[in-house]
């Protein structure tokens, strides 16, 4: 799906559910990556995850945009926009739309597990670490023994 056919998709389902003109901007952000989408509130505008739709499908980027819309009319109009007030709550049962997207599992799993792995030579406290570190000049945080690289 291309931008302007998620803009047309937005102001469609603008127009249905809400009976109110989208007249700001919809489009992708790869760079989203635990979120469905965001509603801007300096520009107006929103963006969208786009692996939400490539793993999801459609149903899901209308929830999504249902979502984004009920912050975005509600946020015009002056109303409580935020996802606690009681005025979005009852916009989004009013519309249909979710409280929450699904979960993208892929973010999750790219965590990184450490790879470097220090011990203290006196209590044998073993210190996980993601990058390498200094072992003359950092000591154990436990008795201020001295450490000494044991994995990499």
């Amino acid at each position: 799906m291309s931008d302007q056919e998620l803009q047309r998709l937005a102001e469609k389902l603008s127009l249905e559910k809400f009976a109110v003109p989208f007249l700001h901007k919809a489009y992708f952000n790869k760079r989203l990556r635990t979120t469905g989408g965001r509603y801007l509130l300096n520009s107006h505008n929103i963006e969208f995850n786009p692996k939400s739709y490539e793993i999801f499908g459609i149903d899901e980027l209308i929830g999504i945009i249902l979502h984004e819309l009920c912050h975005y009319h509600l946020h015009l109009r002056g109303m409580g926009y935020k996802h606690r007030d009681a005025d979005f709550r009852n916009l989004l049962k009013k519309v249909g739309a979710p409280r929450f997207c699904s979960s993208i599992e892929e973010t999750k799993k790219k965590q990184i597990t450490a790879i470097h792995m220090y011990e203290c030579l006196d209590c044998k406290q073993q210190y996980p670490r993601k990058r390498r570190m200094n072992i003359e000049k950092y000591r154990c945080g436990k008795c201020h023994g001295r450490l000494k690289k044991i994995s990499k």
